[in-house]
Order: structure tokens, then sequence, then C-alpha cells
């Protein structure tokens, strides 16, 4: 009996769904005290995951996922610099 590959599921903080881990964005807020999108998913850092969609980014900016997932509040030039990332993922 063959076995199959575990996939490993994150929380979005946008829309509150399971989803494999490989179909999400991680934004991380690093010990120097910024915060990026991290593409690998192996950089050090405390991450939060979120669906790769700006009605996700828009949920979880108003529910302040990010800022619970990641303990801490988020500058508003990061936010800014966040939503034209994402916005660029979710046209390309």
């Amino acid at each position: 009996m063959p076995q199959t590959k575990h996939i490993p599921l994150r929380k979005c903080t946008g829309c509150q769904e399971m989803k494999p881990k490989n179909t999400m964005m991680r934004i991380l807020h690093t010990p120097e005290d910024t915060y990026v999108i991290d593409r690998t998913g192996r950089k050090n850092g405390r991450g939060a995951y979120l669906c790769p969609s700006m009605e996700c980014f828009l949920k979880a900016q108003k529910n302040r996922g990010l800022e619970r997932s990641l303990k801490g509040r988020i500058p508003q030039e990061v936010l800014e610099t966040l939503k034209k990332e994402i916005e660029a993922i979710d046209e390309g």
C-alpha cells in the first residue's frame, strides 16, 4: 500500500481557511524589526500566512489578523508596500 505524502496546512489570516502551505504567502517579521514577504518559507522570524489575493489581504488588514499573528503593530508604510507587492502577484 503506497503512502501518501503529508502536505502541511496553514491558516490564512484573512479568510481563516486552512490551505496547503506551498500555495500561501508568508509575511515575515524579522529579528531586525522589518516586514518582508518570505517567498522561500525558510527565513528566520515570526511568520503569518496569507492567500496571494488582494481580498484576503484586505480582510486581514480589517480584522487585524496580520498584527495578531505577528504580535505587534505594523506601520502603515509597511502595509502599503505589502499591498503593492500583493497587487503585483495578483495581476501576474
